[in-house]
């Protein structure tokens, strides 16, 4: 798809679409008025008429509109210009662009209302443009015979700037295709997506990237110590795999690093989760996926920064073999482990992986996992918590989604929560009690992460949406991959 930009007038863009992006609380000015005028003051008229109010993520279609050079005409409302922020206008935005791609070979053409300008920086437009054209096609019906939605032939931004905009292109351009990645992954099926094939996967992206990678196979990783996860493993028929994936986009500095939760299929285990809880758990590697777009991304946006990210793959199954409540297992780091749910097994994954990173060099650390319930309960399904061994790491994070547009909310991680993991025979058990659920699951992940500054972020609710909307599908999001590549961003630009 070409992705570009141009300072013609929207009204002369020849396109199959043009797009118009407007508010809704006074009358629109400048590229919006323009395009009004072209057209003989229809949208004025609609808008007199309450037929189109420009409410937020409204849409019209108008079909073959005389006075402008493209073919039809979609308008979408962006709400009122005191709400407008990068949020609300790359939803917007993406709800436009969803509607064309309805159509084979659509040519579009996108502009908008001076609020948009006057709100955001230019390159800040524009590299929201190329993200949102790029995954706009991106659908969970990936194993239909005839896709919902077409990718683009070419999408042009009307926007008069004299701010140099190409780089903001190609960073957008970079970061759609990591989402589109992230969203298909969290969407492909258990029987598809195994611990294997996403290995595979993920090292032939990585070899296309340039970025390095070693997969750990059953044999290494019972050299490496890995009791935890070898204990979810073991009830699979698939074996499990943990790959580690290197940029060494500087020759000296901080060592970042990134693990990934990567359960392709979690059914609880012996604490089996009921059918309506268990329908959606192929997506319970939306960690792992995010993990392994922001390497890729990292590499292909050439951050001077040095990055390992691990990705911890199993299948969380019931078997004859399947670990059992009351077993007591042993951790990388020699910690032992009374297992009480066998459907807390994320944090077992995630525990040697954190450890195998700390004795790899990691110096800033974060972890990201569709880790509990409980955060969903406390935070909603749009709002990823944040859990800080580090304040300092804490506030890059939430600043780097602020940037973006994403949510980030600071929770608790006070002392008194590390007691209720206490165990009668063991050095901990892997769950406490009901209350503080999401707490005591990050509380649990400290205990593995001794000698580096860690965050961990709790992506259940975020990264999976159970119902469409028009600026996306139901299934993955790819949140919050935009928050974690602008926060390695900002490590490399202040190193």
């Amino acid at each position: 798809m070409n992705i570009e930009t141009t300072k013609q007038s929207p009204a002369t863009c020849k396109a199959d679409w043009l797009i118009l992006l407007t508010i809704s609380d006074e009358t629109p000015g400048g590229t919006v008025a323009e395009v009004d005028a072209a057209i003989g003051g229809r949208l004025a008229t609609l808008r007199e008429r309450g037929e189109f109010r420009a409410e937020k993520n409204e849409t019209l279609s108008l079909y073959q509109v005389d006075g402008i050079a493209a073919a039809n005409l979609l308008l979408v409302g962006v709400g009122s210009s005191d709400g407008l922020n990068l949020r609300t206008f790359r939803q917007a935005l993406q709800c436009g662009l969803r509607t064309c791609c309805q159509r084979k070979d659509q040519l579009v053409a996108v502009a908008f209302d001076n609020a948009v300008t006057d709100s955001l920086p230019a390159s800040v437009v524009a590299q929201t443009f190329a993200e949102s054209a790029t995954i706009a096609a991106t659908d969970a019906d990936i194993y239909r015979r005839k896709p919902a939605r077409h990718e683009l032939t070419a999408a042009t931004l009307c926007m008069v700037t004299d701010s140099p905009v190409d780089s903001a292109l190609q960073r957008g351009t970079v970061i759609g295709t990591r989402c589109s990645m992230v969203k298909q992954l969290v969407n492909r099926t258990a029987n598809d997506l195994t611990p294997e094939a996403f290995a595979t996967f993920a090292a032939t992206e990585a070899a296309n990237s340039g970025v390095e990678v070693e997969v750990l196979h059953q044999d290494r990783l019972e050299e490496e110590r890995m009791g935890a996860l070898l204990a979810v493993a073991q009830g699979s028929a698939l074996p499990p795999r943990l790959v580690r994936l290197t940029w060494n986009g500087a020759d000296s500095g901080t060592e970042y690093a990134i693990v990934g939760k990567g359960v392709t299929f979690d059914s609880g285990g012996y604490s089996i989760k009921p059918s309506d809880s268990m329908v959606s758990m192929k997506a319970d590697m939306a960690g792992a996926a995010t993990a392994l777009g922001a390497v890729l991304a990292a590499a292909e946006l050439k951050l001077p920064i040095r990055l390992n990210v691990y990705l911890g793959l199993v299948e969380n199954m019931i078997s004859g073999s399947a670990y059992r409540l009351g077993d007591v297992i042993t951790a990388r780091n020699g910690t032992t482990i009374e297992i009480h749910n066998t459907d807390a097994e994320g944090r077992l994954v995630m525990a040697d992986a954190l450890a195998y990173a700390v004795d790899n060099g990691a110096e800033k650390l974060i972890d990201m996992a569709t880790l509990t319930g409980a955060c969903v309960v406390a935070l909603g399904e749009e709002i990823t918590g944040v859990f800080a061994g580090c304040e300092s790491l804490q506030a890059d994070l939430v600043a780097a989604a602020e940037q973006v547009g994403e949510y980030f909310w600071p929770m608790p991680m006070h002392d008194h929560f590390a007691p209720l993991l206490k165990s009668k025979v063991a050095d901990c058990r892997n769950v406490g009690p009901r209350w503080g659920g999401a707490v005591t699951a990050a509380k649990f992940l400290q205990q593995f992460t001794e000698g580096a500054d860690w965050v961990h972020l709790d992506i259940a609710g975020p990264s999976w949406a159970d119902s469409a909307n028009g600026w996306q599908d139901a299934g993955g999001t790819a949140d919050p991959l935009r928050s974690i590549v602008a926060w390695l961003d900002n490590a490399a630009a202040s190193s």
